[in-house]
């Protein structure tokens, strides 16, 4: 783990390596072009994979972060296919939290394919929230992040995003750090929530989500994503995405 002199803006926190490029690596690295601190953990080592090794996986994360432009990546070592939302669970994610002190969190959609990705988002959520209690046994200051973010894309069960964050000028940079995970991904149709898409390989399957969501705000690519809390806006008459 880096030693970092400022709090993170924006961190994913995410089941397996290569979750976050999938599901949200067009607004990580739009965000750290920006000048923004951005990271991303690893709650597992993906050493249960089919394909690859933790080693091989690590060496892979490393690779697409750097191509991302990432502050920082770690992983907090819990079990690949083996993740619970128990204390101690909490008590690691918590401490990372306190660590990194993140504006905003990027986790996985409420249900998942992978029950890894569903047990992930119950763990960050209730890991945030403890994060901030003053007696809870880890180390740091207490820290609650503003914001939880959940990734939707290639959900079929989330509905309507609640917002789309324009990835057009990402796009082939987020491909790139896909394609750093050659033993995840070379010559694959489908990963984790990305199902096979009519005899289309998985890069064209990507580009074809994006796109749609993309249209959605009248772009080319977009990623989506949902909140829980209603979102503010402070002058209406401005409102982007036009109606006809």
């Amino acid at each position: 783990m880096a030693d970092l002199d400022a709090p993170l803006d924006l961190l994913a926190i995410m089941a397996h390596p290569d979750d976050a490029e999938l599901l949200c690596g067009g607004a990580l690295i739009k965000s750290a072009s920006r000048g923004k601190l951005v990271g991303i953990i690893d709650l597992t080592a993906g050493e249960m994979g089919s394909a690859g090794s933790a080693e091989i996986r690590a060496r892979e994360a490393g690779h697409a972060g750097a191509q991302m432009g990432l502050a920082l990546r770690a992983c907090a070592e819990l079990p690949d296919s083996g993740l619970q939302n128990d204390h101690d669970s909490r008590l690691v994610v918590a401490a990372l939290i306190r660590a990194f002190r993140p504006r905003v969190v990027i986790t996985h959609w409420k249900e998942g394919r992978h029950r890894d990705h569903r047990i992930a988002s119950e763990l960050v959520r209730d890991a945030c929230f403890l994060a901030a209690l003053r007696k809870l046994e880890v180390p740091g200051a207490p820290f609650r992040p503003h914001k939880l973010v959940y990734a939707t894309a290639f959900r079929e069960d989330a509905g309507p995003p609640d917002f789309v964050v324009d990835v057009t000028d990402q796009m082939d940079r987020k491909l790139d750090a896909i394609a750093a995970y050659p033993s995840q991904f070379d010559d694959a149709t489908q990963a984790g929530e990305v199902y096979p898409g009519g005899g289309r390989d998985l890069i064209a399957q990507i580009r074809v989500k994006m796109a749609h969501y993309g249209s959605l705000i009248r772009v080319r690519y977009g990623e989506p994503y949902r909140i829980d809390e209603a979102m503010e806006v402070d002058e209406i008459s401005e409102l982007g995405v036009s109606t006809f």
